[in-house]
C-alpha cells in the first residue's frame, strides 16, 4: 500500500471535510453555553445537532436542505411525546414500538428518508432516561430543534461558500475507484493470481465504483446549476465525469482468456510486462482522482508513455520472433490488449488536461444528453408506503425486526440494564440493518470497535491527567470518528468509543470508570437482542430475492448488448439510449453481485444454490466485458463492417436470454430459429478461412498483406459476437438449473413444514 498516497487521497477527501464541520457543529454550542454558565443546555443543543448530522449525506443541496428541515422537525416532535410519556412505562412501551415501525417504515422512499427515520429514532431513545417534567419537557424540545436548526444553518452556510467542493470529492473518489478496479484487472496478468478470489475482488470493487458512479450523477445531474454549464468549472466536472465512465467502459472490456495466455505465453515475460503498464496506469488514474478531489493541477508521468512505448517494442519483437501458425490467433488477442491500452493511455491524457481547468478546453461542447434520465426520481406517493405492507416486502419485515427487538429491549432494560435503558436500546437500533449480513457485519464492528476502543481510552487516561490534553485528544477522536463515519464502521466504533470515554472523564470525573463498564455490558446485551432478531424475527434471506436480481440483470443486459450490436446493422441508436442501457446494465450488475457478497454472509444452510449462483453473477459479468468490449470498436470499423448478416446473430443472443428470464419466471420458452443459428456458423466459417489464409501466409514467409489487417479487425469482433452467444446460452442452460433446485427447496421446505406441524 502507498501510504503517502492514501494520506493525500483522505486529507482530500470529503469525508475529512464531514468530520470537521460535524466536531464544529456538535462543540461549538457545549462550549459556549458552558462558557455562560448552562453547559447542559449547550448539550442539549448539541444533541439536536447530532441528529440532522444522520441526514446531511453527500448529494443535491436541495435534497440536503429540505432533509435536514423535516429532520428539525421530527426530533422536535418526537422530544415532545417521549418528554411527556416517559415517566408512564405503559404508554411510553406502545409509543416506542410505534416509533420505531414508523421511523423504519418510512425507508422505503429511500436512503435519505432511511437517515431521517434513524435520526427520529436516535432523539426516542436519547430522550427515554429524560427527567423533565411540565414546561421542562418544552424547553427540552426547543433546545433540540435549536440545536437541528443550528447544524442546518451551518451546513448550508459552509456550501455557499465552495459550492461545487464536494462533487468535486465525490468525483475524485469515484475516479480513484476505477484506479482500484484497474489494479484488480491488471493482477490477472500475474501468474501466481487465483482467478476465482481475484472475480471476486474485481465483482466487490464494481460494486464500489457502481455506488460512487451513483453519487456523482445525483451530485452533477440534480443540481441545477451545473447542468445549465453556467460556470467553467461545473462544465468541466460533468466532462471528467463523463469522460471516467468511457474510461470505465474501456477497462470493463479487457476481458480475456487468462489462463490460455499464461499457457502460451508462460516462457516469456510479456504478460509481467503488461502486468506492470496497466499498474502504472492504475497509479496515474489514482493521482488523477487526487488532483480532482484537491481542486489542483495533476502532474502527467512521463514514463507511462515510454514504458508503454517500450511494451509495444517487446510485443512485436516477440511476436516477429515466435509467431507460428499455431499461436497467431492468441499474438492477435494480446495485440488488441495492447491496443486498449494505448486508448486508455490517451484517455489519461485528456483527464490530465481537464484539471488544468484551461478555458479554452472548458468551451469544449458537452454531449447532448438528457442528464436527468441518469438520475433516480424518488416520488413520496403514499401508495408505495401501502404497498409496502406485506411481509414480501423487506423493509416492513426490517421495520417489524427493528419494533420487536427495541421493545424487548426496553423491557430488558427496565429490569436487568447496568446503566441508562437508552444505551441497549441505541445499540439495538444502530446494528439492526435490512439484510442479514449487515447486521452481522455491525454487530461485530461494534463489539470488537467497543472493547478496543476502551482499551484506548484507559491507555490513555492512565498516562495523562491533565484535562486540557484530554480535551486535545478527545477532539482529534471525534474529528476521526465522524470522518469515517459513513465509510468504515468498525474504525468510526474504535473512534467513537475513546471519544465518549474522554467525553464522560471530563464531565464526571468521579463515575465515569462505573459509567463505562455499564456502557460495555449494555452494548453486549444490546448487540446480543439485535443478533437474534435478526434470525428469529421474520428473517429476511436473500435466496428468497435472488432470481429478481438475476432477471433484472438478464433483462438490463440484453438491452444494453441490443444497443450496441445495432451499430452494426446500421440502426441509429442515440447517444442518450446507449448510455443509458449501459448505465443500467451496470447498475444491475452491481447489484446482483452485492446481493451474491451478502448471501456469503448468512449461515451456511441459508446459502441455497450457492454454486449456481455464483455462476450466475460470473456469468453476467462476462456478458457485460464482452458487449463492452463490442462497443469499444470505433465508429470506422463499425461502419466498414456493417451487415444484416449480424441480425439473426443478435436475435438468437436476444432469445436466449429472454427465455432465461421466461424459465426463471416459469414461462413459456421460444424456440430459436435453425437459420439464425446457422449464421454464426458462416460467420466462423468465413473467418477460419481468412485465419487459414493467414497461416498460409506466414509459413510463406509473408508478414504484411492485407489480409493481416481485415484478420486483426475482424477476428476480435467476431470473437465477441461468439463469446456473446455461447455465454447467452450458458445463462440460458443455467437459468434451468436454478429453477428446478428452487422448486426442489420449495418442495422440500414444505413438506418439512408439514411434518413439524404434524400433517404427515
Amino acid at each position: 500500500m502507498d501510504y503517502i498516497r492514501e494520506y493525500k487521497s483522505f486529507i482530500n477527501s470529503h469525508y475529512l471535510n464531514e468530520g470537521i464541520r460535524i466536531t464544529l457543529g456538535l462543540t461549538l454550542p457545549a462550549i459556549l453555553f458552558s462558557y455562560l454558565g448552562y453547559l447542559s443546555v449547550g448539550i442539549t443543543i448539541s444533541l439536536g445537532a447530532s441528529c440532522v448530522i444522520m441526514v446531511d449525506n453527500a448529494g443535491p443541496i436541495h435534497h440536503r436542505r429540505n432533509a435536514m428541515l423535516i429532520c428539525d422537525l421530527l426530533i422536535f416532535i418526537v422530544a415532545l411525546l417521549v418528554g411527556f410519556t416517559n415517566h408512564f412505562p405503559l404508554i411510553l412501551g406502545p409509543l416506542i414500538f410505534i416509533f420505531c415501525f414508523s421511523l423504519s417504515m418510512i425507508g422505503v422512499y429511500g436512503s435519505r428518508a432511511s437517515s431521517i427515520g434513524l435520526a427520529g429514532l436516535f432523539i426516542m431513545v436519547l430522550n427515554i432516561d429524560g427527567n423533565h417534567y411540565g414546561w421542562d419537557v418544552l424547553k427540552n424540545a426547543f433546545y433540540i430543534l435549536c440545536g437541528g436548526l443550528w447544524y442546518t444553518v451551518l451546513s448550508l452556510l459552509l456550501y455557499s461558500f465552495r459550492p461545487y467542493k464536494l462533487t468535486q470529492q465525490a468525483l475524485g473518489d469515484c475516479i480513484q475507484a476505477t484506479a482500484d478496479f484497474l489494479r484488480i484487472k491488471a493482477s490477472f496478468y500475474d501468474q501466481e493470481v487465483d482467478d476465482d478470489k481475484n472475480y471476486q475482488l474485481l465483482l466487490e470493487q464494481q460494486v464500489s465504483v457502481h455506488e460512487k458512479q451513483e453519487l456523482v450523477r445525483e451530485l452533477l445531474f440534480k443540481s441545477r446549476d451545473i447542468i445549465k454549464d453556467s460556470t467553467q468549472l461545473g462544465r468541466k466536472l460533468v466532462m471528467i465525469f463523463i469522460d471516467s465512465v468511457d474510461l470505465f467502459e474501456r477497462v470493463m472490456s479487457i476481458h480475456e482468456d487468462y489462463q490460455s495466455f499464461h499457457r502460451v505465453f508462460s516462457h516469456t515475460n510479456i504478460l509481467s510486462r503488461f502486468h506492470g503498464v496497466i499498474l502504472e496506469m492504475a497509479d496515474e488514474l489514482h493521482e488523477i482522482g487526487i488532483a480532482v478531489k484537491s481542486g489542483k493541477e495533476s502532474v502527467e508521468s512521463d514514463s507511462l508513455n515510454e514504458h508503454i512505448k517500450n511494451l509495444k517494442i517487446s510485443f512485436f519483437e516477440l511476436r516477429d520472433e515466435s509467431r507460428t501458425a499455431d499461436n497467431v490467433e492468441d499474438f492477435i488477442n494480446l495485440r488488441y490488449i495492447l491496443e486498449n491500452i494505448e486508448d486508455i493511455s490517451d484517455r489519461l491524457h485528456i483527464l490530465h488536461s481537464y484539471t488544468k481547468y484551461d478555458r479554452k478546453i472548458s468551451k469544449k461542447s458537452l454531449e447532448e444528453l438528457d442528464y436527468q434520465q441518469f438520475v433516480s426520481h424518488q416520488e413520496i406517493d403514499p401508495k408505495l408506503l401501502r404497498s409496502n405492507f406485506s411481509l414480501q416486502s423487506n423493509i416492513f419485515r426490517h421495520s417489524l425486526r427493528v419494533a420487536i427487538a427495541t421493545s424487548v429491549g426496553y423491557i430488558v432494560s427496565q429490569f436487568f440494564a447496568f446503566g441508562h435503558s437508552y444505551w441497549i436500546l441505541l445499540t439495538i437500533i444502530v446494528i439492526l440493518k435490512p439484510a442479514y449480513s449487515l447486521t452481522k457485519k455491525r454487530n461485530y464492528a461494534r463489539l470488537l470497535g467497543t472493547i478496543a476502543g476502551a482499551a484506548t481510552g484507559f491507555i490513555i487516561l492512565y498516562f495523562i491527567k491533565e484535562k486540557e490534553v484530554v480535551l486535545g485528544f478527545m477532539i482529534v477522536f471525534m474529528i476521526g470518528a465522524y470522518s469515517f463515519m459513513r465509510t468504515k464502521y468498525m474504525v468510526f466504533v474504535m473512534l467513537m468509543t475513546p471519544y465518549i470515554l474522554l467525553l464522560f472523564y471530563l464531565l464526571y470525573p468521579h463515575d465515569f470508570r462505573a459509567i463505562i463498564s455499564d456502557r460495555l455490558i449494555d452494548t453486549v446485551i444490546g448487540s446480543a437482542i439485535a443478533f437474534l432478531a435478526n434470525i428469529l424475527i421474520v428473517p429476511a434471506w436473500e435466496h428468497e430475492r435472488f432470481i429478481d436480481y438475476v432477471t433484472k440483470m438478464i433483462a438490463e443486459n440484453t438491452n444494453y448488448f441490443r444497443d450496441v450490436a445495432a451499430a452494426f446493422t446500421g440502426r441509429a441508436v442515440t447517444a442518450t439510449q446507449y448510455k443509458l442501457s449501459r448505465k443500467h446494465a451496470l447498475v444491475a450488475l452491481a447489484n446482483l453481485s452485492e446481493a451474491f457478497n451478502r448471501m456469503l454472509s448468512e449461515p451456511k444452510n441459508k446459502q441455497k444454490n450457492i454454486r449456481t449462483m455464483n455462476q450466475f453473477v460470473v456469468l453476467n459479468h462476462m456478458f457485460n466485458s464482452h458487449v463492452a468490449t463490442l462497443a469499444s470498436f470505433g465508429q470506422a470499423l463499425t461502419l466498414k463492417y456493417q451487415s444484416d448478416r449480424y441480425l439473426p446473430i443478435i436475435h438468437t443472443v436476444v432469445i436466449r436470454m429472454k427465455n432465461a428470464i421466461r424459465v426463471l419466471e416459469q414461462k413459456p420458452v421460444q424456440e430459436e430459429s435453425a437459420i439464425d443459428k446457422e449464421q454464426l456458423r458462416l460467420l466462423n466459417d468465413d473467418l477460419n478461412q481468412l485465419i487459414h489464409q493467414r497461416k498460409r501466409e506466414l509459413e510463406q514467409g509473408l508478414v504484411e498483406t492485407s489480409t493481416k489487417t481485415q484478420l486483426r479487425e475482424l477476428k476480435f469482433m467476431i470473437d465477441q459476437f461468439n463469446f456473446i452467444t455461447k455465454t447467452a446460452a450458458d445463462i440460458e442452460k443455467l437459468s434451468y438449473d436454478l429453477q428446478k433446485t428452487n422448486r426442489e427447496n420449495e418442495l422440500f421446505g414444505g413438506i418439512h413444514q408439514q411434518l413439524q406441524a404434524g400433517h404427515l
